[in-house]
């Protein structure tokens, strides 16, 4: 049996195996010639002090002892052409995963996506940054893979509760994804890899006799008493089933509004909103290592920051070392960014979302928009921006500090973010209570991490799409809809999950719910 062993060890020990394979022997007191292989269980960076580690939890098998290094296989999917169907709309991690727990339960999975497949979604993502064109079908939030196939890859949840995390891991090593991602505190895939894994698994879903309908708008839901029993397409297509799992994503507003023009109960729910600051790498490297230059055995610093400013949280959101910021407005006549990361994380900036926590207070404005008011919040303020930065995909920006003294910026230099930018004080964007709030939030940001508070930051805004702005609320446990029996809400559009892996685990749950019901389980 292997010794597990858990150790610090400078950045250049842990990048050679040899160093490594030392370290350890002194640290048990053997010769290096007894080790015969070191596999890592877990790595996380340590840089609370000066002189920074690497956590490791390794297993160390000796010389002349059995060694497995097991190959992470796919579950034996079974062919379930002829199976009873199940409608799965939306094909993001929720529905992904959804229909491929479907198909190891036996049942077989109809995607339908309104968006195009990865590869024919990249024109239209050329066009959005290119031309100012934007597709309300297809773009970085819409079609196959989700919002996340195009914006990082982010692969860290703190969803440990809400199921098997490792199981998702190990099901998207077996898709293609680097073995990393089952050892990093913080796994990444990047946006660059992440489309052939996704792509991969919708080819696994075909062969086993599920199906994928790409550039299909559900427009109508058929109910009777109460009960689902199918969709209408677009085209007037009606596909039956009386089992559907609802994994549209947070930025889905027809769905919204038809579930709520069908009066299908929705609520409105907070989310957290603010703008997406871009810094240059090097800087944040600087700030987070305590060093000139981080070396080549650090990987891009990140960070993570949150204060509370007049009883509201604000903080970083999917910060992105090494990355870009995109454009990601799923209507014509707004602007959205959010931010992602290569694979190699070797862009020359950082940006991150810094975002305030609304409450459900702040939509009164928008009451008379009932469960959508927040959804109303949200999109008037992403129409306002698109107008203040010149009704193209261009982004309202302003430098950081100049922000914090309410002073327009004479000039905004070339940023990552690649329809461009057009200098406006963030106050004319924001309602006043948030403008005031981000500027003190950055203050206190200032102080946590020297350095920070510079005019070398650019702020684009908005960041808007950090969550669904509606909940469709579920039975805790049959996780069927409170009124339509048949209709499973799920992942992030639901209001039931954040981020790739914890919509992936709420996939999963609805389907093997639905095997429950059906008594297949």
């Amino acid at each position: 049996m292997p010794r597990e062993i858990q150790l610090q060890v400078a950045p250049e020990v842990a990048a050679n195996e040899s160093l490594l394979k030392e370290h350890i022997a002194k640290l048990i007191r053997i010769s290096p010639k007894e080790i015969a292989h070191i596999v890592p269980v877990k790595r996380s960076i340590d840089a609370r002090q000066k002189a920074i580690k690497i956590n490791y939890k390794v297993n160390v098998f000796f010389k002349d002892e059995a060694f497995f290094d097991a190959t992470i296989e796919l579950p034996d999917y079974p062919n379930v052409q002829h199976a009873q169907e199940v409608i799965v709309v939306g094909a993001g991690p929720a529905g992904l995963f959804a229909a491929l727990q479907l198909i190891e339960l036996g049942l077989k999975p109809i995607v339908i996506e309104r968006g195009k497949d990865v590869r024919g979604r990249r024109r239209d993502l050329k066009a959005i940054n290119v031309d100012h064109i934007v597709n309300e079908d297809s773009n970085y939030c819409f079609g196959e893979g989700g919002a996340g196939t195009y914006s990082d890859g982010k692969l860290y949840t703190r969803s440990k509760k809400r199921g098997d995390v490792d199981r998702i891991l190990r099901l998207l090593v077996a898709f293609g994804a680097t073995p990393d991602i089952l050892v990093e505190a913080h796994p990444h895939i990047g946006t660059n890899k992440l489309p052939q894994i996704i792509q991969d698994i919708r080819e696994k879903i075909i062969a086993c006799g599920g199906q994928v309908l790409f550039e299909t708008r559900v427009v109508d839901f058929i109910i009777k008493n109460n009960e689902m029993q199918g969709i209408v397409t677009q085209e007037g297509t009606t596909i039956n089933a009386n089992k559907l799992i609802l994994a549209t994503g947070h930025s889905a507003r027809d769905i919204f509004e038809l579930l709520d023009r069908k009066k299908i109960v929705i609520e409105a729910k907070a989310f957290a909103l603010g703008v997406r600051a871009e810094h240059p790498q090097e800087l944040i490297d600087q700030i987070q290592y305590s060093c000139d230059f981080r070396g080549q055995y650090l990987p891009p610093a990140p960070y993570s920051i949150v204060k509370q400013v007049n009883g509201r949280g604000m903080y970083s959101f999917c910060m992105c070392p090494g990355g870009v910021i995109a454009p990601c407005a799923t209507s014509p006549g707004e602007v959205v960014t959010n931010g992602w990361s290569p694979s190699k994380r070797d862009q020359a900036t950082a940006n991150s979302g810094i975002v305030v926590e609304l409450k459900l207070e702040d939509f009164k404005p928008f009451a008379k928009f009932g469960a959508l008011a927040g959804m109303e919040f949200q999109k008037a303020i992403e129409q306002k921006a698109w107008h203040l930065a010149g009704q193209t995909q261009k982004v309202p920006a302003q430098r950081l500090v100049d922000f914090t003294q309410n002073k327009v910026s004479a000039s905004i230099p070339k940023t990552s973010y690649v329809p461009g930018t057009t200098s406006v004080e963030m106050g004319q964007v924001f309602p006043g209570f948030l403008s005031q709030i981000m500027r003190e939030g950055f203050v206190e940001f200032g102080k946590s991490m020297r350095g920070y508070m510079t005019n070398e930051a650019i702020l684009h805004a908005p960041e808007s799409r950090t969550s669904s702005p509606v909940r469709i609320p579920r039975d805790n446990d049959t996780l069927e809809h409170v009124q339509i029996k048949g209709l499973y809400p799920c992942g992030e559009g639901a209001g039931f999950a954040g981020g790739i892996i914890s919509a992936a685990i709420d996939g999963e749950k609805c389907a093997l719910k639905i095997a429950e019901a059906l008594q297949l389980k």
